[in-house]
């Protein structure tokens, strides 16, 4: 099991962004570790409250629980439940949908207090969107940053039905002097961790697509996934959309708290890698950045010499929409164009296919690159940054053509 001080050291961790080497070292360590050598139980059994199984994720940490989908299971453009990623920055509440309700308060006419059933009332609203944690693809930063390491598989989309937070917000009365919207949801940090807030700016809060959400494709929105009510952001990096939700406070202010001050923020301007930065020289991450990755064939594949494969994945861009998607297998000397899948929707990922005739035997790296509606390119190299946050780098896998 894990000790009181080893969990304590993993959610400060989680919580301020910055930790001691100890703590890097047990990050390090969880990324490798499974639940049963935690004697934590199997995924399947920590994840029965929520009605799914979890048990084809990698395990990035038990506890707080963070679980990334193998790239090559990310096959369809909407993904099931089952095989979405799972973020936690502190342990998974149990709560029932009785005892449940939201406040909202603040800079507003009339604080409320509402039910599910209550939520459920108003006019409710399905979008398609992406979700990605703002941290994916963090392992690939060289130097390494402390946080979970995220290979390329947290991401997922999912259609989100719930109701406008701009709906909610008018019942209570917005006051002019609104400016940030706070999340606040069940979860609890452990030890001196601070808790988990998330601050909204209000126009991006009264969008007609941020959504309060309790459906995930259709069904009830799962434990794992912010039972009984959760915000959907649409377009912004996935740690605006707070899972559990318990309070909205409407502010005049931004919150002074370490998820906002400290954590989930970049550099003003490029920095060389390892460098330090100080607070006062960064930006809060808010929407994504154009990306894509490969999921077909997966890494390490082995297909024939002369016969047809098809390459696929997907590419998504916050709130812009996806132009393009080239491809080289030849280390980048030479580039085509794929074929852009039929589903689409404003702020959901992309799916892409081409069909290669490999002719010549040997090692090969597929790249791909993606371009979206604003004519930002995915670069050749990402950005270092001491979150980890936002990696974008074309995306390359290897795979192996054997003679015919």
């Amino acid at each position: 099991m894990i000790s009181r001080r080893t969990a304590s050291t993993i959610e400060v961790h989680n919580a301020a962004g910055s930790v001691s080497r100890r703590a890097f070292l047990d990050a390090a360590c969880r990324a490798g570790a499974g639940f049963a050598a935690m004697g934590l139980g199997s995924p399947r059994e920590l994840f029965a409250q929520g009605g799914l199984s979890k048990d084809q994720l990698i395990v990035r940490s038990a506890r707080p629980q963070d679980l990334e989908t193998p790239a090559h299971l990310l096959t369809s453009w909407i993904t099931p439940n089952e095989l979405f990623y799972v973020r936690s920055h502190f342990y998974t509440p149990a709560i029932r949908e009785a005892e449940w309700t939201l406040r909202i308060d603040g800079e507003v006419d009339a604080s409320l207090t509402l039910t599910l059933d209550t939520v459920r009332q108003f006019a409710s609203k399905t979008i398609a969107a992406t979700l990605e944690c703002a941290g994916n693809g963090r392992s690939f930063h060289d130097p390494p940053v402390a946080g979970v390491q995220w290979g390329k598989g947290a991401v997922g989309t999912a259609r989100w039905t719930g109701v406008p937070l701009a709906e909610v917000l008018r019942k209570a009365g917005i006051k002019p002097s609104a400016r940030y919207v706070w999340f606040d949801g069940a979860d609890v940090g452990v030890g001196t961790a601070p808790d988990f807030i998330r601050s909204l700016p209000i126009e991006k809060a009264m969008h007609q697509d941020t959504l309060l959400a309790y459906e995930m494709n259709g069904e009830r929105l799962p434990t794992p996934h912010g039972f009984p009510l959760r915000a959907i952001v649409p377009g912004w990096e996935g740690a605006y959309s707070m899972k559990w939700l318990t309070h909205i406070t409407v502010s005049d202010r931004n919150h002074d708290g370490a998820f906002v001050q400290a954590a989930y923020r970049l550099p003003r301007w490029p920095v060389s890698p390892g460098a330090l930065v100080s607070p006062a020289d960064t930006v809060p991450v808010t929407e994504l950045s154009v990306k894509s990755i490969v999921t077909e064939p997966g890494a390490d594949s082995v297909i024939h010499a002369g016969g047809p494969v098809t390459i696929a994945g997907f590419a998504w861009s916050g709130e812009a929409q996806i132009r393009r998607v080239d491809l080289s297998t030849d280390n980048g000397r030479t580039w085509s164009s794929a074929r852009l899948g039929r589903d689409q929707a404003p702020y959901a990922w992309r799916r892409f296919e081409f069909v290669w005739r490999a002719m010549e035997p040997g090692s090969h790296v597929v790249l791909s690159r993606a371009t979206d509606a604003r004519g930002r390119i995915q670069p050749v190299v990402a950005e270092w940054n001491p979150g980890g946050y936002l990696w974008n780098a074309i995306d390359q896998v290897r795979v192996h053509v054997s003679p015919q």
